[in-house]
């Protein structure tokens, strides 16, 4: 996800009680994110070295990784399911918005997300939350992207302990892919109905992130988020075990074992990176 000074106003969908009622206003850009900083948390997976084996990028085709169990990178930790072009149309999971741990020492960062593409690709159909510090502010917040496009940020309230479901779902008809994020706790939901030329659904992914600079590329220093829980995650509506998902490894996480083929965590251990603590654009 990428962060623009360019302001853009899109509409979505809440969902309260039962009833239909139109949402707040999203934004694009730096203004509609916590920040205000040109932060890439959402963007394609920077590769580090397969387990095992000597480094290879994933941008060499969808075959690159596939073979292999765990995989590394450098700012993605999670899982992903990897095959043919066209072979993934949605994903899903639910998580719970963990707590910033913020240390005061500059800005911080983490996402959390599901999404389509991103892998062996360059684009991603995503949705998920963040996960900020501002120096020792904690600051929480969410967003849909279809990358390269810029994020697209909901004004609806996200506070720690918060029970997010967020998905993606390709539809044929339109072809568009139906993005929608719940927050069950703050009863709202938003969704939005969205193409991408060129998207190749070769990949899906449910992810814990450490974001990028949208300017240089350059990973991050990553929020002390403690544990995040991933639950009922599908791909292609069964259970994300059955896809042979690739664990993804980074730098300063844990990521567990797939439990009763569909839920897993991920947690902050720190000092693996050894990233600058100052934010860097």
């Amino acid at each position: 996800m990428q962060r623009n000074w360019v302001m853009a106003i899109a509409s979505g969908i809440l969902v309260c009680g039962g009833v239909l009622a139109a949402g707040p206003a999203a934004a694009a850009g730096p203004a509609g994110g916590p920040l205000g900083a040109a932060v890439q948390p959402g963007g394609l997976l920077q590769s580090g070295t397969p387990a095992g084996e000597a480094a290879t990028s994933p941008q060499e085709g969808a075959a690159a990784f596939t073979t292999q169990t765990v995989v590394s990178s450098t700012n993605w930790a999670g899982y992903a399911a990897t095959g043919a072009n066209g072979q993934f149309t949605s994903v899903s999971s639910s998580w719970v918005e963990p707590t910033a741990q913020c240390s005061g020492y500059g800005d911080q960062y983490s996402a959390f997300w599901v999404g389509l593409d991103g892998y062996s690709s360059s684009t991603v159909e995503q949705t998920g939350s963040e996960v900020d510090c501002a120096g020792r502010t904690a600051e929480y917040s969410a967003w849909y992207e279809m990358y390269p496009a810029y994020p697209v940020y909901f004004s609806n309230p996200v506070k720690p302990g918060d029970h997010l479901t967020g998905s993606v779902a390709y539809q044929a008809s339109t072809s568009t892919f139906l993005i929608t994020l719940t927050d069950s706790t703050q009863k709202w939901t938003q969704t939005a109905n969205q193409a991408l030329p060129g998207a190749v659904m070769n990949s899906a992914e449910v992810i814990a992130e450490a974001p990028s600079s949208g300017s240089t590329g350059s990973v991050l220093p990553l929020t002390n988020f403690g544990t995040v829980n991933f639950s009922g995650a599908t791909v292609n509506s069964a259970s994300l075990c059955q896809s042979s998902p690739v664990e993804i490894v980074m730098p300063e996480v844990n990521v567990s074992s797939i439990s009763g083929c569909n839920s897993f965590t991920v947690s902050y251990t720190g000092g693996g990176g050894g990233r600058s603590p100052w934010p860097y654009f």
